[in-house]
C-alpha cells in the first residue's frame, strides 16, 4: 500500500471560500489560504480577516460563520502506480460535506465522529486533479435534519442532537459557540492491490499468567480474482499464521503469548505494553496492547447497588475527572497538549478520566498516553443532555460511528467501560421530556439495545453502562445515590457545598463547583473597564445560567463578601477548591460504600469561568491543588460522625500505613491547649476511624482556636469551630515571614508562619503568564513552614503581597 497525503504539511495548497449564507463583507468572494487539517475560523484568523474568536465579545460578532456554507479546494498531481485500488480516505470531516473529484461527486458525509473511504480509481487522472469539499452550514444542516426527524428536547439553543457533530461545538454552559466547519483530520489517497487490512480488534484474555490474544481481522479485497494469502499475527516474539482464501472477509487468529505481566491502573501496579503486528500480502497493521481484565460489580447489597470497577479482580478506588475536548478548535489539540493535560491528572493523583458524551472520541494520542500512564478511560458514547431520534438517517450514522470507535478503542488496555449517554435517561424521566416527546423515540433504543449489543459483539469483556447517572436496578430512579452512579448538581445550582455531606453515593460520576480561571487567562480575554463580575465581556466568558450570581451565593457564610475584583477572583477560586475538597473527602470517608468520585471537570476548551481544575492555558487553579490533596493515596480527614468531629484515615495504597498522628487543639499563635497522639495502622485499601479525646474538642474560643492532625509525611487535616469571617486571623504581614532566594529557573519562596495562615496560594501567573509554582492551597499553623518553588520569574520583590500571595487572612483582614 502507498499513501499520498493531501494534508497541508506536504506542501499542498488549499483554499477556503464562503459560498452561501450571511457572509461578512471582508470575506465575500475571497479565496482564503487554508490549512488541512483545520477549521474555518482558524484560517480566517490566520489571514487577518477576523480577530481571535476567544477574545472579548468576538463570539457574538463572529456568529455569522456558523450560518455559512464553506468550500475547500485544492489541486494535486497524481501519477498511476499500477495499484488496483485507489481510495480517497477522509478520517474526519466536520460535518455535512459533499466531495467532488475532477467535477464528479464522490460522496456525501454527515458525521464528524467517523471516517470515510471512497474508491476513486475511475475518477483520478494522470497529472493535475482537482478536489473540492463543500460543507453545509452546521447550524442550517442541523435545523434541516431536525425538521426531517422531528424536534426533540435539548439543553442548548441549536439542535445539536439532530446531527452527529461535537455537541459542545454549538456552545455549552462552559463552552463557546463556534459552530465550526472543516477538514479536521488527515485526508489522502491510499493505493493498494490484493488484500487490505480494514480493521483489527486485538482482544485479550488471561489464563493464569498466560496471555492469550484473539486477533479479529477484517479484510477487504481489490478484486475477486486475488490469490490466497498468508496472514500472520505476532506478539512478543510469538507468531501464528493462517491461510486465508481470496475474498475472505474476516479471520480470527489466536496467539498464546506465554507468560505476561498484567496491565494495572496507576497506584496498583505497572503498565506493561506489548507490540502486536498483523501482516497479510503487502499490508501491515501494528499497535500495542496490554493484558488485563476489567469488570463492574453492580450486584445488589444491603445498601442498594454498588458501582465497583475491578481490574484483574482488584477493586479500584476511583479518583477521577470528567474530560472535555481540550480546545474548542479540535485541530489545535496536539499530542504534546494531550500529554501535558493528562500529566495534570496524574500529578493530581487521578487514576481515571471520563470522556464525556458531549465531546468527541479523542485521538489515539489521548488513549496512548492513558495506556502508558495507567489512567483508566471511561468512554461515553456521544449523546448528552438531549433526546435523540432513533430513525434514519441518524440511526445508521450512530451505528457506523459506534462500530468504528469500539473497534479503535479495543486496542487500549486503559479502556475501563463504555457508557451509553450523559444524563439522557435522567432527562427523560425528570426534565419534562415525556410530555414533549409523546410516543416519539428519544434514544432509549440506543442505550439499552444497539450500543450494548455492539459492545458485546466487537469488544466482549468490556463493561457497559446505559448511562450516567444510572442505578442498575429496574425500579430505581436513575439518579438514586443508593444505586450505581449519581450526578450531584443541586449543590452548585441552589445549595451550600456542605450539602455534599448529606449524600452517601455509591459512586459520584459527576459533580462540580465553578471558579474563574487564572488571572492572566481571565484578563487576557476580558477587557471590561472597570473589570467587574457583571461586565459585558465577563459574562460572555461565563456560560452557566446565573453563573456569577451562583458564585456569590456559594460563598455563603464561608468567606467574606469580596470588596474588589481581586478579592472576587481569589475568593471564588478558593471557594471552588474548598467545595470539591469537602465533597471528595466526605465521599472517601465512606469507603468502601463509596467506591469513587469523578469531578466535573479537569480541563477547559477556551478561556472561561468554569468548573475546570486546569484552565485553557494550562494554569493549575487552586482547585487542582485541592484535588491533589483530596485524591492522595493516603488521606487524613476530619469528618463529623453523629455530629462529633472524628479522625478518618483512608489508605488507598498497596502498603500497610502505620504512623502516629499528632493531634492538637491550639491557638492561632501556636499555643497548645490540648494534645493527643494517635497510633494508627491501616491495611492496604482500607479505612479507619478514631475518636478524639474530649479535651481536644473542648473549644473555649471558637474564633481563635482550631484542631490540627499531623503526621510526619502526609498532608495535615484541620478542623475549625467557626467560619472564616468570624476567625480572628492576623494580617498576612504579621502572620508570615517571607524569604525569597534565587533558584535554578526561578525563585525559592520560604514561608514561615508566626500565626495561623489559611489556604495560601501564590498566583504565579500574576507575575508572568507563563510562570508556575509547585505547591498551593497550603495551610500553615504557627511555627510551620513551606518552600514554594517558583519557575519563570526572577523578581522576588513582587512576590510578597496580595493579590500575588493570597490567603484567607487577606480576605478576612483586608
Amino acid at each position: 500500500m502507498t499513501s499520498y497525503s493531501l494534508n497541508s504539511a506536504t506542501g499542498l495548497t488549499w483554499t477556503l471560500r464562503a459560498t452561501a449564507g450571511p457572509i461578512d463583507t471582508p470575506v465575500a468572494d475571497l479565496d482564503v489560504p487554508a490549512t488541512v487539517p483545520g477549521e474555518v475560523q482558524l484560517d480566517l484568523l490566520a489571514a487577518g480577516l477576523i480577530d481571535d474568536p476567544f477574545d472579548g465579545a468576538n463570539e457574538k460578532i463572529q456568529a455569522w460563520i456558523g450560518y455559512c456554507d464553506w468550500q475547500y479546494r485544492t489541486t494535486f498531481d497524481w501519477t498511476p502506480d499500477g495499484a488496483e485500488r485507489h481510495d480517497l480516505v477522509a478520517d474526519g470531516l466536520d460535518t455535512a460535506a459533499t466531495i467532488t473529484l475532477n467535477g464528479t461527486e464522490v460522496g456525501r458525509t454527515q458525521n464528524q465522529h467517523r471516517g470515510y473511504r471512497f474508491d476513486v480509481a475511475t475518477l483520478l487522472v494522470a497529472g493535475e486533479n482537482e478536489l473540492v469539499i463543500d460543507f453545509r452550514s452546521p447550524i442550517e444542516f442541523a435545523r434541516e435534519q431536525e425538521a426531517l426527524l422531528g424536534a426533540r428536547p435539548t439543553v442548548m439553543h441549536h439542535p445539536f442532537n439532530a446531527i452527529r457533530k461535537v455537541a459542545s461545538n454549538f456552545g455549552w454552559d462552559w463552552g463557546i459557540d463556534i459552530s465550526s466547519s472543516g477538514i479536521v483530520k488527515s485526508i489522502g489517497i491510499e493505493s493498494w492491490s490484493g488484500v487490505r487490512i480494514a480493521t483489527v480488534r486485538p482482544l485479550t484474555d488471561i489464563d493464569g499468567d498466560t496471555g492469550i490474544l484473539h486477533a479479529h481481522v477484517d479484510l477487504e479485497w481489490a478484486t475477486t480474482t486475488s490469490s490466497d494469502e498468508t496472514l500472520s499475527v505476532s506478539i512478543d516474539g510469538v507468531t501464528e499464521s493462517t491461510v486465508i482464501k481470496s475474498g475472505q472477509a474476516d479471520v480470527t487468529v489466536r496467539v498464546d503469548a506465554g507468560s505476561i505481566d498484567r496491565w494495572w491502573p496507576r497506584g496498583y501496579g505497572d503498565q506493561p505494553l506489548y507490540d502486536v503486528t498483523v501482516t497479510v500480502g503487502g499490508a501491515e497493521w501494528s499497535s500495542r496492547i496490554g493484558f488485563r481484565t476489567i469488570e463492574i460489580d453492580t450486584a445488589p447489597d444491603r445498601h442498594g447497588s454498588p458501582f465497583s470497577i475491578l481490574v484483574n479482580g482488584q477493586l479500584i478506588g476511583i479518583r477521577g475527572a470528567n474530560w472535555i475536548p481540550d480546545d474548542a478548535f479540535v485541530t489545535r489539540i496536539t499530542r504534546e497538549r494531550y500529554r501535558t493535560r493528562i500529566a495534570d491528572a496524574v500529578d493530581a493523583n487521578m487514576n481515571l478520566l471520563r470522556v464525556w458524551g458531549g465531546g468527541m472520541y479523542e485521538s489515539d494520542d489521548f488513549y496512548d498516553a492513558c495506556d502508558e500512564l495507567g489512567v483508566l478511560v471511561w468512554q461515553d458514547f456521544l449523546f448528552a443532555c438531549a433526546a435523540y431520534a432513533e430513525e434514519d438517517p441518524l440511526k445508521s450514522e450512530v451505528e457506523a460511528e459506534a462500530r468504528q470507535n469500539i473497534t479503535r478503542h479495543s486496542t487500549h488496555p486503559s479502556l475501563a467501560l463504555f457508557n451509553g449517554c450523559n444524563e439522557n435517561i435522567w432527562g427523560y424521566l425528570e426534565w419534562d421530556w415525556r410530555r414533549q416527546l409523546g410516543d416519539r423515540t428519544w434514544g432509549e433504543g440506543y442505550y439499552l439495545d444497539l450500543l450494548p449489543s455492539l459492545v458485546a459483539e466487537l469488544a466482549p469483556g468490556t463493561p457497559y453502562s446505559p448511562g450516567s447517572p444510572f442505578s442498575f436496578t429496574k425500579y430505581a430512579h436513575p439518579n438514586d445515590p443508593r444505586n450505581g452512579t449519581v450526578h450531584i448538581w443541586d449543590v452548585w445550582n441552589s445549595k451550600d457545598y456542605t450539602v455534599y455531606a448529606d449524600y452517601a453515593p455509591r459512586f459520584a460520576s459527576e459533580f462540580g463547583f465553578q471558579g474563574p480561571p487564572a488571572w492572566s487567562t481571565l484578563t487576557g480575554a476580558v477587557h471590561d473597564e472597570p473589570l467587574e463580575p457583571y461586565g459585558e465581556q465577563m459574562l460572555v466568558h461565563q456560560k452557566a445560567d446565573q453563573g456569577n450570581l451562583k458564585l456569590e451565593r456559594g460563598l455563603g457564610a464561608h468567606l467574606p463578601q469580596p470588596r474588589s475584583i481581586d478579592e472576587w477572583h481569589w475568593a471564588t477560586q478558593l471557594n471552588q477548591a474548598r467545595a470539591l475538597r469537602f465533597g471528595i473527602e466526605h465521599f472517601r470517608s465512606l469507603w468502601p460504600l463509596n467506591t469513587g468520585s469523578i469531578i466535573w471537570q479537569l480541563n477547559d476548551d477556551w478561556p472561561v469561568i468554569s468548573w475546570a481544575a486546569v484552565d485553557y492555558f494550562g494554569h493549575r487553579k487552586p482547585l487542582w491543588h485541592a484535588l491533589k490533596h483530596a485524591y492522595a493515596d493516603r488521606l487524613l480527614t476530619i469528618q463529623p460522625r453523629d455530629g462529633v468531629p472524628t479522625l478518618i484515615a483512608h489508605n488507598d495504597s498497596a502498603e500497610r500505613w502505620t504512623t502516629t498522628v499528632a493531634v492538637s487543639r491550639q491557638k492561632f499563635d501556636g499555643t497548645k491547649l490540648a494534645t493527643q497522639n494517635i497510633d494508627i495502622e491501616v491495611e492496604p485499601r482500607d479505612i479507619v476511624s478514631v475518636p478524639f479525646d474530649d479535651d481536644v474538642l473542648s473549644v473555649t474560643d471558637a474564633t481563635r482556636q482550631f484542631v490540627e492532625a499531623r503526621t510526619a509525611t502526609e498532608n495535615p487535616a484541620f478542623w475549625y469551630f467557626a467560619e472564616d469571617p468570624e476567625l480572628a486571623l492576623e494580617p498576612i504581614e504579621a502572620a508570615l515571614d517571607i524569604t525569597v532566594d534565587p533558584s535554578e529557573g526561578g525563585l525559592a519562596v520560604t514561608l514561615v508562619a508566626k500565626s495561623l495562615v489559611k489556604d495560601l496560594v501564590l498566583q504565579a501567573d500574576r507575575l508572568y503568564p507563563q510562570a508556575s509554582v509547585d505547591k498551593g492551597l497550603v495551610t500553615l499553623a504557627a511555627g510551620s513552614s513551606v518552600v514554594l518553588t517558583l519557575t519563570g520569574v526572577t523578581d522576588g520583590a513582587a512576590v510578597e503581597g496580595f493579590p500575588v500571595l493570597c490567603s484567607v487572612n487577606d480576605l478576612v483582614t483586608g
